[in-house]
């Protein structure tokens, strides 16, 4: 059983590597900087854009009008860093971190292949499993910011393709699912 998860890991390293490979992430980006630290332009500091957006639109809710109103005074500081990620840098973290953790991960699991030894099967597992929460969290951010337009020169939203990020997504789950099978059943 240990064999089939390793095989299969090494599917899902293969199917992430070939998504990487085939997605945008490679090609030159702008350099990162903070919103907070550029400054805004004249005529963002008189109305934000949401406060615009929201009077434009008719339908908008009476708690999407009250923001606006809210948010027309907000200094252009103050705009920016509500418009700023949570965690900047936190998508370039997490495309070195998800491989690294796998890589590692799928190391301890041949080492735990090779000479059956329980504590390497449960490193295995421990890694396996941060990097299962690694991918779901660079892939939220992802489609956060596929969603989100940012200004024009800003760093592009990573593209993927999706039948590969399922087919990856899906490897990934039987692989934790087989690993958790075996480090507990390896372990009795």
């Amino acid at each position: 059983m240990a064999i089939v998860v390793l095989v299969l890991w090494l599917f899902t390293a293969g199917a992430g590597f070939y998504l990487l490979a085939t997605s945008n992430l490679g090609r030159a980006r702008p350099a990162a900087t903070t919103p907070a630290t550029e400054p805004a332009p004249a005529e963002q500091a008189t109305v934000p854009a949401a406060a615009a957006a929201a009077a434009a639109t008719p339908s908008s809710s009476k708690r999407e009008l009250r923001r606006a109103a809210r948010e027309r005074f907000d200094p252009p500081s103050l705009t920016a860093a509500k418009n700023a990620p949570a965690v900047p840098g936190l998508r370039s973290l997490l495309e070195f971190a998800h491989p690294a953790f796998a890589i590692v991960g799928l190391g301890f699991w041949l080492g735990f292949t090779m000479v059956h030894d329980r504590a390497l099967g449960w490193i295995a597992f421990g890694l396996v499993t941060a990097t299962v929460c690694l991918g779901l969290t660079w892939y939220t951010a992802n489609t956060r910011a596929a969603r989100r337009e940012g200004p024009p020169g800003s760093e592009p939203a990573p593209a993927f393709r999706t039948p590969l990020v399922l087919l990856h997504g899906s490897a990934a789950t039987v692989t934790f699912a087989l690993a958790a099978l075996t480090a507990l059943i390896l372990s009795h």
